[in-house]
């Protein structure tokens, strides 16, 4: 097993300061930062091996992250990677399309039985825009509702205008996405009440940690079809890991359009956007009754080996029991932390969240508050104890020792949480505690004096 006592992060350190010179922010993916850790924990992993990856101290974790959902399968997925390998070895990009494109086109369609075109490119965040954008110019109208309980749709301003970290967005764009409540049909009928057949879209996530109760997302499909809305689901993370098919089909909903990515190529870049004939149509070159859509066109959208690898991936989530393992290991996961944390008496503070495939923790102080600071010393915990889970997300790759090994670690932490609730967090805690991403400024949320200095002046 692991079995590491993980304290020395030398290596990480220097990296980090020539990273913070030469990337903003010193990492490509927000979720992956600094500022989202604790100060004891690898800055830059060197490698990764099934369930398991090496930071460039040496340092060996068992890790419930799988590279921010991106990994259902495992790291370096033999099967997966022969695929790519194979593909690459003929040339990854062309100036016509590649046979393989019709290829990974018709798997995806087999398995997400609702959609009949499909198109391939590189990140959600592509795949989400291209959706509004062929909803706004399928409708004709500008304003877009999206969930304001779901954290992440993309990059681009229709979304980022919702967060507080909005700088650069102009306050027109803003003003032209709508938010609703997950679970609350009422919120929604406001929406449409508010702004009559004014909305050209509405997208959320099918569930992310509350299952939809009340027949939720049916409730809402059918005010958008009233309302000449088109309904679209974010199935980034409940695709490939709520089923094979996505969480539109383990709820039987079928959207008009669907956008999927992360586990679909274990790692590789290549997510997609689906749906009806009738809207992904005006993407295309077979119709002359509405304006062309500029939909998607991405140089590398199509490159080989990321489609061999979603398709080696999307065949292996066909004909293998990955979905079942993922929801086994995550209820023994799930299980063994409550009961830990209900031995140390502190249930009510920390607590495994949403489905079993796909688990967050809530970490809250003594007065039962979300805590930074509690989030960070359970993560430093249990970085001590060789495990690194910034959720508690499960891979194909995950076996019964390997759960039973992060049990124990998780209880050794909760350990040093109970004293903390005592004590107080910064007593046990080493440096500052993690942050939100969605923060106006990055010192503590706050901007600093001479901001306020140079607006007054």
């Amino acid at each position: 097993m692991a079995g590491l006592m993980v304290s020395e992060f030398a290596q990480s350190e220097r990296l980090r300061e020539r990273a913070r010179r030469l990337i903003p922010g010193g990492a490509h993916t927000y979720a992956k930062g600094d500022d989202q850790y604790p100060v004891l924990a690898p800055g830059f992993i060197e490698r990764g091996e099934g369930c398991r990856v090496w930071d460039v101290d040496g340092n060996e974790f068992i890790e419930f992250g799988m590279g921010n959902r991106t990994v259902g399968l495992g790291h370096a997925f033999p099967p997966v990677l022969e695929a790519a390998m194979a593909a690459m070895k003929g040339g990854s990009n062309f100036v016509r399309p590649a046979r393989i494109e019709a290829d990974c086109a018709e798997t995806f369609l087999r398995i997400v039985h609702g959609a009949e075109m499909v198109k391939f490119c590189k990140d959600g965040s592509d795949a989400t825009s291209g959706a509004v954008r062929l909803a706004r110019a399928y409708t004709g109208r500008d304003l877009v509702a999206c969930c304001g309980d779901h954290p992440f749709f993309s990059t681009d301003d229709w979304f980022i205008g919702t967060t507080p970290m909005n700088a650069g967005v102009p306050r027109a764009t803003r003003r032209l996405t709508l938010t609703f409540r997950y679970n609350d049909v009422a919120s929604v009928e406001a929406l449409f009440l508010r702004y009559p057949r004014r909305i050209a879209a509405l997208i959320l996530e099918p569930a992310r940690s509350d299952e939809p109760v009340d027949g939720f997302l049916h409730r809402v499909q059918e005010i958008c079809r009233r309302e000449g809305t088109l309904f679209i689901l974010d199935e980034m993370i409940t695709g490939f890991r709520w089923h094979a098919s996505g969480g539109q089909h383990l709820y039987g909903i079928t959207p008009d359009l669907s956008c999927f990515g992360k586990a679909m190529g274990n790692g590789f870049s290549l997510s997609a956007l689906a749906g009806k004939r009738e809207f992904m149509r005006l993407g295309g070159l077979d119709h002359s009754d509405l304006p062309r859509v500029f939909l998607l066109s991405t140089t590398h959208g199509a490159e080989t080996h990321a489609m061999a690898a979603g398709i080696a991936t999307m065949e292996i989530y066909r004909t293998q029991p990955v979905i079942e393992h993922l929801n086994r290991q995550g209820s023994k996961l799930k299980a063994g932390m409550e009961e830990a944390a209900q031995r140390h008496g502190i249930d009510a503070f920390v607590y495994p969240v949403g489905r079993p495939c796909c688990l967050t923790y809530a970490t809250l102080d003594r007065d039962g508050n979300p805590s930074q600071s509690f989030r960070s010393l359970l993560l430093q915990e249990t970085i001590r104890r060789g495990i690194l889970m910034p959720s508690l997300v499960v891979s194909y790759t995950h076996q019964d020792a390997d759960i039973d090994y992060t049990l124990e670690a998780i209880d050794g932490a909760l350990e040093v949480y109970a004293r903390a609730l005592q004590d107080g967090a910064e007593r046990y805690l080493v440096g500052r505690p993690s942050q939100t991403v969605y923060r106006r400024f990055n010192q503590n949320g706050q901007p600093p004096r001479a901001v306020y200095a140079r607006k007054s002046a």
